[in-house]
């Protein structure tokens, strides 16, 4: 399988303020966002990248498109990467959420927690896994493939090639605009890099294809 590039998107009103956006449609990049979003384009300008998936959300595809644009590629929408469904706790205050028993879930024993009317983490994770492995599945090994979309979903992807329990998730960070790499293989994961801001080198990778 090729090295999945694992980017979240860039910031937005909602993770400025600390709610929950969740699948809300029109949830857009603010100004910071929209130049992570540059940044990450200029950074990745020139890699060997051989094609760019995004989650259908708003945020996601507004930073894929300026990666695309750099790398000659279209945007190719995906939509298991899809943000985790939160149900009911869409719009709220993260801060508000964190005093509720459910919240206490989610921290304490993610593997048992579910969004009240949403998708449980395990659910997510097998979500997030399959559609990881259907896109490495359609290239080489060796490759560089871009996939944009959200921290939960890519922190349980990386719990998942890394045989971290799904409990230990929240020991795992993704702010926006960061990167993630994974080298995935038949038998075998890499963790490369977690959260990794601009600039980047994949010359190391390169050299072991």
């Amino acid at each position: 399988m090729p090295y999945l590039v694992l980017i979240r998107h860039g910031e937005n009103e909602y993770t400025r303020r600390g709610r929950m956006a969740g699948r809300l449609p029109g949830v857009h990049l603010n100004e910071h966002g929209r130049q992570q979003a540059q940044e990450l384009a200029e950074a990745l300008r020139g890699a060997p990248v051989r094609a760019v998936y995004s989650s259908p959300l708003e945020r996601a595809i507004e930073t894929a498109r300026p990666i695309a644009k750099a790398l000659g590629l279209p945007v190719q929408r995906a939509a298991g990467l899809m943000e985790t469904d939160v149900g009911d706790w869409e719009g709220h205050s993260i801060r508000r959420l964190a005093l509720t028993k459910n919240w206490r879930v989610f921290q304490q024993n993610p593997s048992r927690a579910r969004h009240p009317g949403g998708e449980s983490l395990m659910e997510a994770q097998a979500r997030v896994v399959s559609t990881l492995e259907g896109i490495g599945a359609k290239h080489k090994r060796g490759d560089l493939v871009a996939c944009v979309f959200h921290a939960d979903p890519i922190k349980m992807a990386v719990a998942h090639f890394i045989g971290l329990p799904l409990d230990h998730l929240p020991r795992i960070a993704c702010d926006t605009g960061s990167v993630t790499l994974l080298a995935v293989g038949s038998t075998s994961a890499r963790l490369l890099w977690l959260n990794q801001r601009p600039p980047f080198n994949f010359g190391s990778t390169q050299s072991k294809r």
